[in-house]
């Protein structure tokens, strides 16, 4: 199975979903079954994760110091058996392109029964940057349960 978490930059919230769920997929043992990438609807390639951003998932043991910007295409929507978005905006944009692939586009946390988007901490201070990061890991949390319901 073949995941993409999608947010407008691919600097801060969808790397950050993507980096927290590949280590909470070792943990349960996962990570040979699930493959796990982000995008961004707006992104610039090749940018670095947002300093912010490397520091929150640091706090976790994480790691995002390698981490370069993905520009969000039809060909990764295609390539992937789900697609979650941080936003109901972001849903909506990819919908707008892809409409027969509806089946498999969603929000984080409307895939796991939640919600509300997860919000942009874009610009935003380390403290802001912390809640994103707590949201985003409520739903991950959420969305290990269900994929191990499935397999």
């Amino acid at each position: 199975m073949k995941i993409l978490f999608v947010c407008t930059g691919n600097t801060c919230r969808s790397p950050m979903a993507e980096v927290l769920f590949k280590d909470l997929l070792s943990k349960e043992k996962l990570s040979n079954i699930i493959e796990v990438n982000s995008a961004g609807i707006n992104a610039i390639p090749h940018q670095l994760a947002s300093l912010n951003s490397i520091e929150a998932v640091k706090e976790k043991g994480l790691n995002l110091d390698d981490h370069q910007s993905n520009m969000l295409t039809i060909n990764a929507v295609e390539d992937h058996d789900l697609i979650l978005t941080m936003t109901e905006s972001h849903k909506d944009t990819i919908l707008k392109t892809v409409p027969w692939l509806s089946e498999k586009v969603f929000t984080l946390k409307e895939y796991v029964g939640l919600r509300g988007d997860i919000s942009d901490p874009f610009g935003g201070s380390i403290e802001v940057y912390r809640s994103s990061l707590s949201d985003i890991e409520n739903s991950l949390k959420l969305l290990i349960e269900k994929l191990k319901e499935d397999y």
